[in-house]
């Protein structure tokens, strides 16, 4: 299976365990794992027989204004299953890094989530 590959996107999301840390976005990076059969768009040349990673980058800009989270795991998951309702991948993996530790450079949580599980028809 081929994959489409989002690195490092830069969102803002209200997230954090306490109200003081939703209270202003905080600037998150997401790396995104499409993974699909890629080759009826490369044989055709079609963007229309793949996914548009424009459009994804898209509306995960517009996903983390939407509501706010107390954990990056459950953001993460959210993700993960708005898009393959959206886009139908045969399988999403979502990476959310967050600068919350002085000490460490990031802190980051992966998740995979496979449509056939979901009960999703992929592309």
């Amino acid at each position: 299976m081929d994959r489409v590959v989002i690195s490092n996107l830069a969102v803002a999301c209200r997230v954090g365990v306490t109200a003081d840390e939703r209270r202003k976005p905080q600037q998150l990076l997401l790396t995104i794992e499409l993974e699909l059969d890629i080759s009826a768009a490369a044989a055709a040349d079609d963007l229309k027989a793949t996914i548009d990673y424009y459009q994804v980058s898209r509306r995960l800009l517009r996903f983390g204004a939407r509501r706010r989270w107390r954990l990056i795991e459950t953001l993460a998951v959210d993700i993960a299953h708005s898009l393959l309702r959206e886009f139908r991948p045969a399988s999403v993996t979502v990476g959310v890094k967050k600068f919350a530790v002085p000490e460490a450079d990031h802190v980051a949580v992966w998740v995979t989530r496979a449509a056939r599980r979901a009960g999703i028809q992929v592309r």
